[in-house]
Order: structure tokens, then sequence, then C-alpha cells
């Protein structure tokens, strides 16, 4: 968990020191539609969501990271004639749904505080950084490369008696999110809820170490811990009955860390594209077009 707030509060330096950055308000609209009124749309997340470092960057608060070229102001810029609240915040764990998350140079309120009866759609991207799971992976694996450049030093590292710990995580944050899942149709009784999963991060076969500094081994195994979150997710969705699940992770087959036409940023921070290991602005579109296609097929 340290790890994950550490790098928020390095991005959230170096957008500080840039001072390129626009504060624009909460809200996002597009084109009238004619086939619906104005609709509440409510974006809850973490950084998969905010988008760090994807220009502009928001100012309410900065510690957020929060682009206004983000999957959930994409979305609401298609749809048209539609309200969005963005409250998702880098770092951000379930907990941070109900409580107050505090960032650099200030403090997200508690993402449920959006939330209104008379909101209509509800898109959530968490779950990652629940126990740590992602920090850990980005802040451990590159580290231990050089102890066995083809081996699976990281996937070894987090094997306990022969049980993976942090899929052993992963287990518990299903039954957090559905916690989450279960908050957000109290407040929000009418809207439609779209649970938004993962993209892929290392390519199916092949490695590309200058991008992604993972053990030639490991890359199968970051698939394994992704593919496992997103299962977790989608168990948490229909368990729910009220969710819909949207797995980016097929779409973004092809766009990983190592592809030229990545979703992903590799292990290089890009000032003005996107933090290390998080997505950019084309990763921001792929994964709005999944969920625009979602909407379209179900009436929107």
């Amino acid at each position: 968990m340290r790890s994950r707030r550490s790098l928020v509060a390095v991005l959230v330096s170096v957008i500080t020191s840039l001072l390129t950055l626009t504060l624009l308000p909460a809200t996002a609209a597009a084109a009238p539609r004619e086939s619906r009124g104005w609709v509440h749309y409510v974006a809850l997340g973490d950084s998969y969501t905010s988008g760090p470092l994807i220009p502009f960057q928001r100012l309410d608060p900065l510690g957020c990271l929060r682009s206004t070229q983000n999957y959930p102001s994409i979305v609401a810029g298609r749809l048209g004639r539609t309200v969005l609240t963005d409250v998702s915040c880098a770092g951000a764990d379930t907990n941070d749904m109900t409580q107050r998350q505090e960032v650099t140079l200030g403090y997200n309120p508690p993402q449920f505080d959006a939330l209104r009866p008379d909101t209509e759609l509800v898109t959530i991207g968490i779950g990652g950084n629940n126990y740590g799971v992602f920090g850990s992976v980005i802040s451990t694996c590159p580290g231990l490369r050089d102890t066995d450049p083809t081996g699976s030093p990281c996937r070894e590292h987090f094997t306990v008696d022969g049980v993976d710990t942090l899929k052993a995580a992963i287990a518990e944050t299903q039954q957090d999110v559905e916690a989450v899942l279960d908050g957000v149709r109290q407040r929000s009784p009418e809207a439609t809820i779209l649970l938004i999963g993962y993209p892929r991060i290392a390519p199916p076969s092949g490695t590309c170490p200058d991008i992604l500094p993972f053990a030639d081994g490991d890359y199968v195994w970051l698939n394994d811990i992704e593919e496992t979150l997103n299962a977790a997710l989608a168990t948490a969705a229909a368990n729910n009955g009220t969710t819909t699940f949207i797995d980016t992770y097929p779409a973004s087959l092809g766009h990983d860390a190592c592809a030229d036409h990545a979703w992903i940023q590799g292990q290089h921070i890009n000032l003005i594209g996107a933090a290390n290991y998080h997505p950019n602005r084309w990763g921001m579109e792929g994964v709005a077009e999944v969920i625009l296609d979602h909407l379209a097929a179900n009436g929107w």
C-alpha cells in the first residue's frame, strides 16, 4: 500500500512542477440526444479510471490525478446530454468509497457522496489497489528480474507455502467489491451500474524487458494475476445481480505495454502522456469504446 501512495505523491510533484494544468468543472456535456433527457453519470474508481498524467489534469484535488480525457469523460462526451460527476482518484481502494481519501495537497471526499437517488449511470473501476496487489507487483517485480531473468522470481516471491498470496488477496477483494456494488445500488436504485475490468498490461507471449522489466516467466504470471482479478470482479458483479461486468481484457489484446499501439505505459513515466504502468490516452479511448458499445447494445 505504501508503494502506490508513494507513486501518487511523485506524480503529484511532477504535475505541480509543470504547472501546465487546467482546472475544469466536474461536468461534461455534448450534443443533445433525442431519445432521453439529461443523464446524471457518476464515475467511481482508482487511477485506472482517473488517468494520471493524461492531459489535462484537474485540480479538484490535484492529488487524485484525474484527467479530463479519461474514459468517463470520453463516455460522457459521446453519450451527449450527460452531466458527469467524476470522483475517481489515484490510489483509491474500496474503503475510499465510504471514507475520505487523503491525497497530496488535499483530500477526496468519500466517492459514494457523489451518488444520488436519480443517478442513471454509474461506472466503477476498483479493486486493483485492495491489499496492495497492484502496488506490490509494480514495485517488486522489476527489481527481481536480474535474479532470474528467464524464470519467475516474482511469482516465487509472492508464493508462500505453495499459496500465491496475491491471488489469496484477490479472493478477499471480491467480497469487498460486492459490498461496494450493494452500496451503489442502495444509493442509486434506478441506475445502470457497470463494473469496469482492467485492461491487459503484458502480452500473451513474448517479452519487452526495456518497456516491461519483468523476468520472462513472470509475464505469464502477471497475466494470470490480472485474469484472476478480472474474474473476481466478474463474479462480484454476477453475485450482485444488478451490475454488469465490462471486460476490457479481450479488447486490449494487441495493445499491451509491449505493443506498437499500446494502451498501457511501460516502466518509464511519460510526463505529458501517462504514468508508468497505467493507461494512456489510447487506453482510455479503448476502454470507453467497450463501454459505449455495451450501452448502445442496451438502448442507450
